[in-house]
């Protein structure tokens, strides 16, 4: 496959995007409450839920900042990320200064100011995608330092590195909710390019470098002991496809921003990654280290975060073989996962048949970050 199939599933991507994905999505926009809804029925109905996440309100928040950035019904896009960050530099925010972790769906108030480094972090993403348009960048930007600064004070981890996932700190630590502060990090120094975001996304680098994948193959591992040292049992044994793929491409976008080489570590997730996928390039949830799967069911966003791989590396060397595959991985996503109508089915069993429930609004993330990726690198 060459470059010009790839160009033509980026615009394949753009249209799925302003037809069906941004106007369903815009078209439940707000609860009376305020809010972005949490999930979907597989029939586009909104289904009723006591409690909201506020990731999932921070997650829309970038998706409607992308769908502007996009130059989809620019007015209605800029409403829709004036809420969300309304919301989650508002509500969302316990006294501490730190995003909590869901809101009451029906008065839009905060009901378990929990804090939560996962949450945190996609909190900060939506301020920097949000300061990059539409909205002036002031306000959102001062919020993000107000929880940077609660961050550090509260959950930096100045023994072993890192953050408290969770307060009080836990005994198990986590890469996943670290992958996405780098991320936050990172569109933060897009944002505001001088205020030190990438000395603190470097940090997290660092420790990717020598403890997230300091276990067996080199791979990246999800959770260790108090001091970041390997865990027993099946964590030690258990690792995700789709965050070793996700690595791959923030690794690429940090080497971007921060005017890096691409770490030698990427190349050897990637290569680990591709020889997990089934012979038409789908991703599994769970595989051993060897290889071996251990969850073989399969969701969209680890559809998404190969595509952001294959992508990332076809930007880094331009080789037909990664447009190849982006190809491949673009194809499963659009014709098993998502719907003609802007949705997604969510979870699908080993043998095909669907696991899902419902269609849950945080996916939308995965799926229009990814499609955003294609367009972007393609110029579609």
């Amino acid at each position: 496959m060459t470059t010009s199939a790839l160009r033509r599933r980026a615009k394949e991507a753009r249209r799925w995007l302003f037809d069906s994905c941004f106007p369903l999505w815009a078209e439940y926009g707000l609860t009376p409450a305020g809010l972005f809804p949490e999930v979907l029925s597989l029939t586009h109905d909104e289904v009723g839920r006591e409690l909201t996440r506020v990731r999932v309100q921070a997650r829309q928040t970038y998706v409607f900042a992308e769908a502007w950035r996009l130059g989809w019904k620019r007015d209605a896009a800029a409403r829709l990320v004036q809420a969300g960050v309304s919301v989650v530099s508002g509500p969302a925010l316990a006294p501490s200064g730190l995003p909590g972790r869901t809101l009451n769906a029906e008065r839009g108030t905060l009901a378990d100011a929990s804090a939560d480094l996962y949450d945190t972090a996609f909190v900060l993403f939506a301020l920097a995608e949000a300061a990059r348009g539409p909205l002036d960048p002031a306000a959102p930007l001062s919020a993000a330092r107000q929880v940077l600064g609660a961050l550090d004070q509260l959950m930096r981890d100045s023994e072993h590195g890192g953050y408290a996932e969770v307060l009080p700190a836990p005994t198990t630590r986590l890469q996943n909710p670290h992958m996405h502060l780098l991320e936050a990090c990172l569109a933060l120094h897009r944002s505001e390019p001088d205020a030190g975001h990438l000395t603190r996304a470097a940090e997290i680098v660092g420790l990717f470098d020598t403890k997230f994948t300091a276990g067996s193959g080199g791979l990246l591992g999800e959770k260790f002991a108090a001091d970041w040292s390997a865990p027993g049992g099946d964590a030690a044994r258990i690792v995700e496809p789709g965050h070793q793929f996700e690595w791959v491409w923030l690794l690429h976008t940090w080497s971007r921003l921060a005017q890096k080489p691409l770490p030698e570590a990427a190349l050897r997730l990637y290569t680990f990654g591709v020889s997990t996928l089934d012979a038409a390039g789908r991703a599994c949830q769970e595989v051993t280290r060897d290889g071996a799967p251990h969850d073989p069911s399969r969701r969209t966003w680890p559809q998404t975060e190969a595509l952001k791989a294959h992508l990332a590396l076809f930007e880094q060397r331009g080789e037909a073989r990664f447009a190849a595959a982006a190809c491949r991985s673009f194809d499963v996503l659009m014709d098993e996962f998502l719907t003609e109508d802007g949705g997604w089915i969510d979870h699908f069993a080993e043998d095909g048949s669907v696991l899902a429930k419902d269609m849950p609004a945080s996916t939308g993330y995965h799926v229009v970050l990814a499609l955003a990726e294609l367009i972007r690198i393609m110029d579609a």
